[in-house]
């Protein structure tokens, strides 16, 4: 009881505390930061990233979260881009009603949250870089990574009703022109989305190419996009990329850029300086919009806008506002017209008119015969085709470009010879001011600071008394769940995953209502997310309160991440609801495909050979911590849409230090029949077991049958079918000529078509994963090598 006490004493006092610590993790109901208070931050317990008001210009100010050791403040999520604060008197409160709410020097509401349930409790920066709000028991119940502004960090997803927005500007925050989101068409796009147009530039809209050359497909019912902290992206639509510098320990961030160009930046943490590590378009001038109206963008490594002839900027100091005429319009009564002709230069869209098999004169003549038409351009390659424009947008001049466009300009301004030199080139520059709220605003406001002193001394005495009062509360009737509660709400918060309520998982799956597997830990539900995400839910049986097998599958996951392992969203601790969200897998699990009427061909089996050899390769020597399976089977192991394999089920995983002392253990766990014969023997287990269920797989990917729970008669004795199929394969193995036997036992239904070569490679990589001998048997990179060496060039 007085050790009780005493922690509970210091968890007040540490709460008590936070008025006179200005850097604090978390800001709790009733509090406030100021404005007014530069050093008044939340960080997050690592300390990687940092949360408050942050000073752009003259008196303007914005609530963000930005990376705390970044040279120059990068910030990751702004709250409400489009409205910074005054720098005197604006504050963010969260409120007693549970909403956080961000209001300016007169009172007016800027920004504010919308939370689930008023039951919150404090807001807290995660390691993450998330903003959540959170109740008494750790459920998160708003969270910024799902608003987020033109910046995705680790583990954040971007679904189908989210966006990136680029910045105005290369100082502002201010939405600009340029999002990345899904389309209609499932594809994730990048799209230029101006006052005047809007484009898709990415992937190329040309028509000559489509999503499938990019190796994407728009059918999926899904929209979501992530990356990892190894550096690797992936959406459902099939898009992948990786950084260049792919690794674990590099702090990362994806961001449309003000440019409208999508990358991947990495933190130097020695210097503090960013580093692109990939990039989405390698030509500027392939992104739309950036010119603006009648702007020509020129070839080169940074984008350069320029007018053409007898154009000038409509904005000087804003180069992406294009460029007008210094003539009258050409659909004036009056006037007669003529051309100037620029090499190399086109407009994408906007065509009036195509053509193909015309000649120059003919392709004129249409562009004069309509006032609508602005330009044409000819190309004589070929036939000769011809595109009269009625707007021009989407300028490009490329020095080898085999066209050339031809201005519609009044008699006696036409160019006697080609322009190949653009008006006004220089670099854009989208940098603006930025004005806060009315000029009264800035007139005198150190009246209003002074009473926002008074209300601040006012609730702070609140507090004193309220924490008195909640002290009395936890002395009096507090219990073990609490201890347990706080330590729970640790592990979720250092957790890389969503926290789902029960409540929300009941929802997704229907109460539970479509089983789609079972096993030793639990029991899997398909489910469908609120953002429409389809995915698989275990419900876990037997599971203490404190969840040690729940949390152990939680870590383990969390400390890896392989195409082919199974991918972990998110997770519920309610009590006695222990549940793991995960990526749905459509092709069910290999024992469905492989002992039943819908086999797999050949050609998918020793794909699923490969994938699981690589998985288990990635656990046992890629890791940084090693991780035994221990329950590798078919059952464990699942297949998506193009029968790619990923290993699900950690339940029984164990995590063993790289060297340490602990990589042995002798608790007994598996599933029988892919059991290797060291856990009967109560033997140290390494990393071997895993590699004997692999070679009870492969044998029975390769025979079409179950080897494992098949018992032959043969005499008074009794042996498994998969010692008698090692034992009869090792003879055969002993001979010459594999060919004759070969066809003998690899599964009849396959009518023969099969690889000679990877069938042979694959029986006798089964029979020497399954040596009673662990050290006889390989290792799972040694495999992948192997079987790497059969699959066709």
């Amino acid at each position: 009881m007085t050790k009780r006490v005493f922690l509970l004493l210091f968890c007040c006092l540490m709460r008590s505390s936070v008025s006179k610590n200005k850097i604090q993790d978390h800001l709790y109901r009733g509090s406030f930061l100021s404005v007014d208070d530069d050093s008044h931050f939340i960080t997050s317990p690592d300390n990687t990233f940092t949360c408050g008001f942050y000073g752009f210009q003259t008196n303007a100010y914005w609530f963000a979260i930005w990376y705390t050791n970044s040279k120059e403040r990068t910030v990751v999520w702004t709250a409400n881009s489009n409205k910074p604060v005054n720098g005197h008197g604006s504050k963010l409160t969260l409120e007693t009603n549970g909403a956080m709410v961000l209001t300016d020097v007169d009172g007016a509401f800027v920004w504010e949250t919308n939370p689930t349930s008023m039951d919150v409790d404090r807001a807290v920066l995660l390691n993450t870089g998330n903003l959540v709000l959170m109740n008494n028991k750790d459920q998160i119940l708003w969270q910024s990574f799902d608003y987020p502004t033109d910046t995705l960090l680790p583990s954040q997803l971007l679904t189908r009703s989210k966006s990136l927005i680029s910045a105005f500007g290369k100082e502002s925050f201010q939405p600009g022109y340029f999002s990345l989101s899904y389309g209609s068409n499932n594809v994730l796009t990048m799209f230029y989305d101006g006052p005047e147009i809007s484009s898709v530039y990415w992937p190329s809209p040309d028509p000559s190419f489509n999503v499938w050359a990019y190796g994407r497909t728009p059918f999926n019912n899904t929209r979501y996009a992530f990356f990892n902290d190894l550096g690797v992206f992936n959406s459902s639509d099939g898009l992948q990329f990786n950084s260049s510098d792919m690794g674990f320990g590099i702090r990362r961030r994806l961001t449309i850029d003000y440019d409208g160009n999508l990358r991947f930046y990495s933190l130097n943490e020695s210097t503090g300086l960013w580093s692109i590590s990939w990039q989405a378009i390698s030509q500027p001038c392939n992104i739309h919009g950036i010119c603006g109206r009648n702007g020509v963008c020129v070839y080169g490594d940074k984008p350069e806008c320029s007018c053409p002839p007898h154009y000038e900027w409509s904005d000087p100091n804003y180069l992406g506002q294009g460029c007008k005429p210094t003539f009258n319009d050409t659909c004036g009564k009056s006037a007669t017209f003529g051309f100037v002709p620029m090499q190399h230069t086109d407009y994408y869209g906007f065509d009036l008119n195509f053509s193909s098999g015309i000649s120059f004169e003919s392709c004129r003549d249409i562009c004069l015969g309509d006032c609508r038409c602005e330009a044409f351009g000819y190309r004589l390659t070929g036939e000769g085709t011809c595109y009269v424009k009625s707007d021009l947008f989407n300028g490009y001049q490329y020095p080898n470009f085999p066209a050339t466009m031809y201005f519609k300009v009044p008699i006696g301004m036409e160019a006697p010879e080609s322009a190949s030199i653009l008006n006004g080139s220089k670099a854009i520059c989208t940098d603006v001011p930025v004005m806060v709220g009315s000029p009264s605003m800035y007139k005198s406001p150190a009246g209003k600071v002074k009473w926002v002193y008074l209300y601040s001394f006012a609730i702070a005495i609140g507090l004193v008394e309220a924490l008195v009062i909640l002290l009395g509360w936890w002395i009096f009737y507090g219990n073990n769940a609490l201890v347990n509660s706080l330590e729970e709400g640790y592990r979720m918060i250092s957790s890389q995953f969503r926290g789902f309520s029960y409540k929300e998982l009941l929802k997704a799956t229907h109460n539970f209502k479509e089983e789609i597997g079972r096993g030793g830990s639990g029991v899997v539900y398909k489910g469908i997310l609120e953002d429409e995400r389809v995915v698989a839910v275990k419900r876990l049986g037997d599971v203490s309160e404190e969840g040690g097998e729940f949390w152990a599958e939680v870590s383990t996951i969390g400390k890896i991440n392989h195409m082919n392992l199974v991918r972990m969203w998110g997770f519920c601790s309610q009590r006695k609801h222990k549940l793991l969200v995960y990526e749905f897998v459509e092709n069910q699990s290999l024992d469905k495909r492989l002992f039943s009427s819908s086999f797999l061909q050949w050609k998918e089996r020793f794909k699923v050979a490969i994938g699981v050899a690589k998985g288990l390769a990635y656990l046992h020597h890629e890791c940084l911590e090693w991780v035994i399976h221990c329950d590798v089977k078919p059952e464990n192991i699942l297949l998506d849409e193009s029968f790619e394999p990923k290993i699900a089920d950690f339940g029984l995983a164990k995590l063993t230090q790289r060297g340490g002392q602990n990589s042995e253990f002798t608790r007994i766990r598996g599933t029988k029949g892919y059991m290797a014969p060291e856990w009967a023997s109560n033997l140290p287990i390494t990393a071997k077991v895993d590699v004997y269920s692999y070679g009870v797989v492969v044998l029975e990917m390769a025979r079409g049958i179950r080897l494992s729970n098949i018992v032959v008669q043969e005499g008074e004795e009794e042996e498994t079918e998969l010692m008698r199929f090692v034992r009869v394969a090792k003879t055969k193995l002993q001979g010459e000529e594999m060919e004759s036997w070969i066809e003998e036992i690899i599964d009849s239904r396959l009518g023969g078509l099969f690889s000679m070569k990877q069938a042979s490679k694959l029986v006798e990589i089964g029979v020497s994963c399954v040596e009673e001998d662990r050290n006889k048997r390989p290792t799972m990179d040694s495999v992948v090598q192997v079987l790497i060496d059969c699959e066709p060039e």
